[in-house]
Formats: structure tokens, C-alpha cells, sequence
């Protein structure tokens, strides 16, 4: 094992890649010439070309077409985004031509391209740079959503994604390009739709994804202190999702929190939620907790966006919330 920031965990798994498929190019805002905004392409260029590691002008609709159209001439393309904030310029290249390109085609063009860069807030940023559209784009059929939340599950399900015949929207964070963790020396993917139970308990099943996910970790350390178990489950991918692990932890725990940072209507705790008591309604002993961001744009002030996110209190009083106690 070695340890590796997120971002040289992306970094690897595109490049792995590329060594191995010359289809495989990638295409952005600033992924060339300055290793990316993030530093997640660094060294590309120079091993790849211009060819294949290709700076493109602000304009997300222009090369995200450019990139969906490459797929039905042979090419495997990954978009990197500076955030999906900017996606939305292009969604219409997402949601309309790479999620339906198959079956309107009757088969005959996969669409095998992944779209990725960083999801929801990411310090003060301001409204219109802090949004969670994983329940937007997995409200679409046809598109895959992974959102990692450590370097070991980044590099393992990109790759994955990058072979994926489908279109996939793979999303990282901002605050999550530095964070430090271990991954194989030699090469492993992690299949997409598979969940991963990060922390085995047995009192309160709690579900998160990304970033996030985080603030469960440190929900578990206080609430062990207070004897209280928690099973924490990371998603990893939204869509498909792992509804069989959620739902066999919460036989066992028979209590639920669902912990995404997203507003909450809509959201994929929503989904989650619908899933558990229709498939499980018999084994809860409490109502299902969840925890989004607050019903409204992001705030500018740290203190206004401190209350605007899910925080470990907030985990460790839905989880009490299940288990009746104060």
C-alpha cells in the first residue's frame, strides 16, 4: 500500500487508463497546460500530448458536445469540470445526447464518457458555487453518478468508470483534493453500485456519501463514548444504487439516518428513505432521520454557512432522535 492525495488518486486512474486504451482522451478548462485547476491531470500533457490532454475555452455546452459526439466515432472521453456549478451550461449536452445516445440509437452508439470535477460547497463561495446535483443527474435515466469520499475508493471506481460503456458523472469536492489515504501499488477497480459499510455497529444505521460523510466519523466517535453503535454506510455510487446493503444493515439496527449534503426536497435521502419503508417498513422501531443542507441557497457568511450545513451534532441528535433519548 501507498499514500496518496485524492487528487494523484485521480490523477493515476486516468492515466492508468490512457496507457491502456489510446481512445481514452481528456478534455477541460486548464486540465493541460496547468495540470488542472485542482492539480488532478498533472504530468498528463507531457506524457500524453495535446492530442489527448486537451485545454478547452470556457465554454461547458461547446467541448461537453464535442466530447459526447467523439464517443459515437470510437472515443472513451473524460470531461473534467472546474465544478458542476459550470455543468450546468452544458447539461443540456448531459442530460439530452449522452443519457439517451443508446436507446435512441436502437443500440448501435454506446456512449461510454465520463463527466467529473467537484459537487456542493466548498468553503465561501457563494450561492452559485456551492451546489449537490447527484439527485438531479441520477434522476436521469441512462447516467451512472459515483461520489467518492477517500483516494482508495476514487482510483478504484474511476476506473471503473472510464470502462463503463454508459456515461458516467463522477463527483469529487474541492475540499477533498488534499485529504490523504492509501490505495494499492498495483492496479484494483471497485465495481460501480457497490456500497461499503465504513464502520460496523449495531444500534443505528446511518447512510452518506462524499465529503460529508465526514461528519458521521466524527457523530461515531462521540456517540461510542456514550455506548451508542453506529453502523455508517457509504454510498459511493448514487445511481446505481446499493439498496440490498442499506437494507440488510437496517434489519439489523431496525433505525435509519440518512446524512447528504443537498437541499431536501428531492434529494437522494428522499429516495433512500422511500426505498427502506417500502422494502423494510416491518423492521424500523423508529422514524427514518435525515439530514440535508438547509432548504435554501448557500450563504456567503461563514456563519450563516455553518448553519447551512449537516454537522456532527446534527448526526449525533438524528441518531439519538431513533433511539428516543436526549
Amino acid at each position: 500500500m501507498k499514500t496518496i492525495q485524492f487528487r494523484e488518486a485521480i490523477c493515476e486512474a486516468m492515466t492508468e487508463e490512457m496507457r491502456s486504451d489510446e481512445s481514452i482522451y481528456l478534455i477541460g478548462e486548464e486540465v493541460a497546460e496547468y495540470n488542472g485547476a485542482y492539480k488532478a491531470s498533472k504530468g498528463m500533457l507531457d506524457e500524453f500530448g495535446e492530442k489527448r490532454v486537451i485545454d478547452a475555452p470556457i465554454a461547458e455546452l461547446g467541448f461537453g458536445g464535442i466530447a459526447v459526439g467523439s464517443t459515437m466515432t470510437g472515443n472513451r472521453p473524460i470531461v473534467e469540470y472546474m465544478t458542476f456549478n459550470f455543468a450546468l451550461v452544458g447539461i443540456d449536452q448531459i442530460i439530452n445526447n449522452a443519457a439517451k445516445i443508446r436507446q435512441m440509437s436502437g443500440g448501435q452508439f454506446p456512449c461510454p464518457i465520463v463527466f467529473r470535477g467537484p459537487t456542493a460547497s466548498a468553503g465561501q463561495l457563494g450561492a452559485t458555487h456551492s451546489q449537490a446535483f447527484e439527485n438531479w443527474f441520477a434522476n436521469t435515466p441512462g447516467l451512472k453518478v459515483v461520489v467518492p469520499s477517500n483516494p482508495y475508493d476514487a482510483k478504484g471506481l474511476l476506473k471503473a468508470a472510464i470502462r463503463d460503456n454508459d456515461p458516467v458523472i463522477f463527483m469529487e469536492s474541492e475540499q477533498m483534493y488534499g485529504d490523504k489515504g492509501e490505495v494499492p501499488e498495483g492496479e484494483y477497480i471497485i465495481p460501480l453500485g457497490v456500497a461499503d459499510i465504513k464502520r460496523k455497529g449495531t444500534d443505528v444505521t446511518v447512510v452518506s456519501f462524499g465529503k460529508i460523510i465526514k461528519e458521521a466519523y466524527k457523530a461515531a466517535e462521540t456517540l461510542e463514548k456514550e455506548g451508542i453503535s453506529i453502523e455508517i454506510i457509504d454510498l459511493r455510487t448514487v445511481r446505481p444504487m446499493d439498496t440490498k446493503a442499506i437494507i440488510e444493515s437496517v434489519k439489523k439496527t431496525n433505525r435509519l439516518v440518512i446524512l447528504e449534503e443537498a437541499w431536501p426536497f428531492g434529494s437522494v435521502a428522499t429516495e433512500i428513505a422511500y426505498r427502506v419503508q417500502e422494502q423494510a417498513f416491518d423492521y424500523l422501531d423508529a422514524p427514518i432521520q435525515r439530514i440535508n443542507t438547509a432548504d435554501t441557497p448557500a450563504a456567503y457568511s461563514p456563519v450563516l454557512m455553518e448553519e447551512w450545513l449537516p454537522n456532527a451534532q446534527d448526526v449525533i441528535d438524528a441518531v439519538k432522535a431513533t433511539l428516543y433519548v436526549k
